[in-house]
């Protein structure tokens, strides 16, 4: 009879380390609480107020935060357990050293806010946007569905960016400042 597989003692619970998420560069402990929502994390755990809380609904976009550098989530939706191990970006980390990040300087260029309350998740939407771009992730206005480069346009733009209400009405300036910013970004 062959011998039975050596099985290792069970490890204590209270010896695995507790699973943490990145936000901004920094490592967080995941909740306990799988009920919290990933903004509930930044604003009310970690006091990240950047991020906005709008309609709780997932319907405004105030709330968009990044995910690995670029996708864009609705952060009132989703549960912060779900991002264990994941790397979020929220508006206080797009700006390195305390410098403004360019898409920034591009909406204060181009008056892409007036009340700001949309403004960060703008700016985390519209930095997403460019990294499908990059990709070459079509939407439903691109024109040529094969291309491997999708044409940036303000067709382009909107489309992408339509996630994002602004009550104040500047999505010219808002879509004016993303076209410059990724029109100075390199490829």
């Amino acid at each position: 009879m062959p011998a039975a597989p050596a099985v290792s003692p069970p490890v204590p619970v209270s010896s695995l380390a507790p699973p943490t998420l990145t936000i901004n560069g920094m490592p967080v402990p995941v909740p306990t609480d799988p009920r919290v929502s990933l903004l509930d994390l930044l604003r009310e755990h970690l006091h990240l107020t950047g991020t906005k809380k709008g309609c709780d609904q997932g319907a405004c976009g105030a709330c968009t935060v990044l995910v690995d550098g670029e996708r864009r989530i609705l952060s009132c939706l989703a549960l912060a357990v779900q991002y264990a191990g994941r790397s979020v970006t929220s508006v206080e980390g797009l700006a390195a050293d305390g410098a403004l990040h360019p898409l920034q300087h591009a909406f204060i260029e181009h008056d892409g806010f007036q009340c700001g309350y949309c403004t960060p998740g703008q700016l985390c939407s519209a930095l997403g946007m460019a990294a499908e771009l990059k990709r070459g992730v079509p939407s439903y206005v691109t024109a040529d569905l094969s291309a491997e480069i999708v044409e940036f346009s303000h067709d382009e733009v909107r489309e992408r960016m339509s996630g994002n209400l602004c009550r104040c009405g500047a999505y010219n300036g808002i879509v004016d400042a993303v076209t410059e910013h990724h029109a100075k970004e390199p490829r």
